[in-house]
């Protein structure tokens, strides 16, 4: 299937499809594939920028239930044209091959603070957020041991059934334990660690234009430097915002379920 040529770009993140402290998650999906089916028609690509899935590890031989229609849709887009690129985030690290193989997705595993892609000759930097900048110690060692090949390679050894309630347990808390306003989410040193990757990324990049993250759960688009801004995608727990790209300009918007 050749790719679509024309048509927007979409960026959207943390979605957190199948968390447990989701009220309805049957209704959670569908709201997701209602949006994507909104735009299936007028888009070429669609981003997925990390922790579209609470959970994620594919073994060898099976991978978790669930989700079935919300990776129906995306095959559906992927046989109609549009390319899906999904970036791992640090809640589904553990994308190997299946939806790559089955829907014809391509997996980005960032090992650094992101990639730069050309969108319709325009420089973006897109990564999920969680290594964008300096983080704090503990972070950096639990992150390397998430990317570890020998570790996951142990880690696969473990029967789902101890290991998948564990994972959405470690969600749930971490949910509870970050139970804050949205806009609180990206202050003090994280806030701080953002800018200066920023900054550090225009300098570096003359030509960059949009750096366009996740992870922070904050809807936020502002200037880097004149030239360049700095777009957090938010989320689709508490809201529904996504980023979408004309070929000019790049808006964070809000799906409201009306489009």
């Amino acid at each position: 299937m050749s790719r679509r040529t024309e048509g927007l770009t979409y960026f959207l993140s943390d979605i957190h499809l199948g968390a447990s402290y989701m009220p309805d998650r049957r209704a959670h999906e569908r709201r997701v594939v209602d949006f994507l089916r909104s735009v299936e028609d007028k888009a070429k690509a669609v981003y997925l920028l990390g922790d579209v899935l609470d959970y994620w590890f594919e073994y060898r031989t099976v991978v978790p239930r669930g989700y079935v229609r919300f990776f129906g849709q995306l095959a559906r887009m992927a046989d109609a044209g549009v390319e899906i690129v999904w970036f791992t985030g640090n809640h589904d690290i553990w994308l190997f091959d299946y939806i790559r193989d089955e829907i014809g997705v391509e997996i980005v595993d960032a090992k650094g603070a992101g990639v730069e892609r050309r969108i319709d000759g325009t420089l973006f930097f897109l990564g999920h957020g969680d290594n964008f900048g300096r983080q704090p110690l503990g972070y950096r060692i639990l992150r390397s041991f998430f990317h570890n090949k020998v570790c996951q390679k142990l880690y696969s050894g473990i029967h789902p059934r101890l290991t998948m309630p564990f994972a959405h347990g470690w969600s749930a808390h971490s949910r509870k334990g970050n139970a804050c306003p949205p806009e609180a989410k990206l202050a003090g040193r994280a806030r701080t660690a953002v800018e200066v990757e920023a900054r550090r990324l225009c300098t570096a990049l003359p030509d960059l234009r949009y750096i366009v993250i996740g992870h922070h759960h904050v809807a936020l688009d502002e200037p880097v430097t004149s030239k360049c801004r700095l777009v957090v995608l938010g989320n689709w727990i508490t809201r529904s915002t996504y980023a979408v790209f004309d070929g000019t300009s790049l808006e964070l918007k809000e799906f409201c379920g009306d489009m």
